[in-house]
């Protein structure tokens, strides 16, 4: 019973995390209005949120391993909560400014956090589980986007709106808090040594979460731009294509845990990335519309899975210093997820949008070839 009510609490601030970021998304022309702010600035501002998410990322890491995953956890989301109102509040581009990088740094901190405690709840089953935690981040995204758009229909006040998403948040950080596992903090070992160490294994692990989200990044921004420009489909046919994979990305989330159980992390990885390149690969030839939505669905199939094991597999290194680690790994693949639509951008100015799709595609296929390397068992 205790650990499947870690589960579920664990389950509840991946949710809430993915809540709390789409209530922000789903409201950005509203606040863009309130503060007067242009596309152009809008550039800046996600830049500045993405840069103190990593800041966050790493102090969290730091902070977990002396105070334990479940403290972290629970005062990132409460923080996170606090902060959504900030970006509604805000009058002009400053304020706004310093909003966001209160809501990136209290994000960067729960995204490794969460992680971390995902990690030991894993450990303490015996058993593969934090790819359906991340498939409750993508629930939590949905019911934002639901929700969210209903309050905007509705004409509710963006100040209401996130606000109460924010009263929503510490209500759900609170009841779920009992629920997770304390932490135990591990002696550090001769291999931390009071720093984590770069080694080989935790290079690869890094590298390729950077290369998955940075496929998974060109997804999100550049898959409806890829059906309505090079195949020249409506925009809300378009839309289908990042519906495709969102939809098959969550729901692979929920199964792929059985399958890693099965064959092992390194085997799924391996296959998975393989199906990935091949989703990509077939968007990108793709004639008509119809085969590229398909193709974009087969894409998010491939990599639902991934970068979960690279995680786990991160927090296992040393208990000792497990939120470091997982600071590394998850903030190298964050830089890959921001990183990844610039450089298909980019690219776009030299060659075809589908032939700057051979950078993700390759990545995919390295991963594939990297896993078994990557995920060895640790000793």
């Amino acid at each position: 019973m205790p650990l499947t009510r870690a589960r579920i609490s664990t389950f509840a601030f991946f949710a809430l995390n993915g809540f709390l970021l789409g209530m922000w998304v789903v409201h950005i022309p509203e606040i863009l209005d309130r503060t007067d702010a242009s596309t152009v600035t809008l550039g800046y501002l996600l830049l500045l949120m993405g840069g103190t998410a990593l800041l966050g990322m790493q102090v969290g890491g730091r902070v977990i391993d002396r105070l334990g995953s479940r403290a972290v956890t629970v005062a990132a989301g409460l923080v996170l909560s606090l902060s959504l109102i900030g970006p509604a509040l805000a009058t002009n581009v400053t304020g706004l400014a310093v909003a966001l990088g209160l809501l990136g740094i209290s994000n960067g901190v729960i995204d490794v956090a969460q992680n971390a405690q995902a990690v030991e709840v894993e450990r303490a089953y015996g058993r593969p589980i934090i790819s359906a935690f991340h498939a409750f981040f993508s629930l939590g995204g949905l019911l934002a986007s639901l929700v969210g758009g209903a309050l905007i229909a509705l004409d509710v006040d963006v100040r209401v709106a996130l606000g109460g998403a924010g009263v929503a948040g510490i209500a759900l950080a609170l009841a779920a808090r009992p629920g997770l596992l304390r932490s135990t903090i591990a002696a550090p070992t001769e291999k931390s040594k009071a720093r984590a160490p770069w080694t080989t294994r935790v290079v690869i692990l890094a590298a390729l979460a950077f290369v998955l989200l940075l496929s998974e990044g060109v997804a999100y921004d550049w898959s409806t731009v890829h059906l309505h420009d090079s195949l020249h489909a409506s925009k809300a046919v378009a839309a289908y294509a990042f519906g495709s994979f969102s939809v098959m990305m969550t729901l692979v989330r929920l199964l792929a845990d059985r399958v890693v159980h099965r064959i092992g992390a390194a085997a799924y990885v391996q296959r998975a990335a393989i199906v990935g390149a091949v989703g990509l690969l077939g968007a990108a030839l793709a004639p008509n519309p119809p085969t590229a939505i398909v193709a974009w669905g087969v894409f998010g199939i491939g990599l639902a899975g991934c970068v979960p094991q690279f995680f786990s597999a991160a927090g296992n290194i040393d208990p000792a210093v497990s939120g470091t680690y997982l600071a590394r790994v998850t903030g190298t693949g964050y830089l890959g997820l921001l990183a990844g639509p610039a450089i298909i951008g980019i690219l776009t100015h030299w060659v075809p949008l589908t032939t700057a799709f051979a950078v993700p595609i390759v990545g995919c296929v390295i991963a594939g070839l990297l896993a078994p390397r990557a995920l060895r068992p640790a000793v």
